[in-house]
């Protein structure tokens, strides 16, 4: 999870988040908000995301300036959750 957090988090393409997925969201003022350890134990999800899922929030006093931080300065918005995945993965990471 600390590795699927920092993927999405910090692995980043030109500056913006790696994954089309996040950054579709990003880019329209989401909230990188829940990593879900076996939410999509279908067999695609097992081979693509090793079952984990991932949920977006929309608070919607908000999207306008997440998506203008997110395409301007190129910052993501997450929960205290996946920040403190990244933490971890960045505090244990020989990377």
């Amino acid at each position: 999870m600390r590795l699927c957090a920092w993927y999405l988090y910090g692995e980043k393409h030109r500056g913006y988040a790696l994954n089309p997925v996040a950054n579709f969201h990003l880019q329209n003022g989401s909230v990188l908000w829940r990593i879900n350890w076996m939410g999509d134990t279908s067999p695609r999800g097992i081979a693509a995301s090793c079952g984990m899922m991932v949920n977006y929030r929309y608070f919607l006093e908000d999207t306008a300036s997440n998506s203008a931080a997110y395409l301007g300065t190129k910052q993501i918005k997450a929960s205290e959750q996946v920040l403190s995945l990244v933490s971890q993965f960045q505090q244990n990471s020989k990377l």
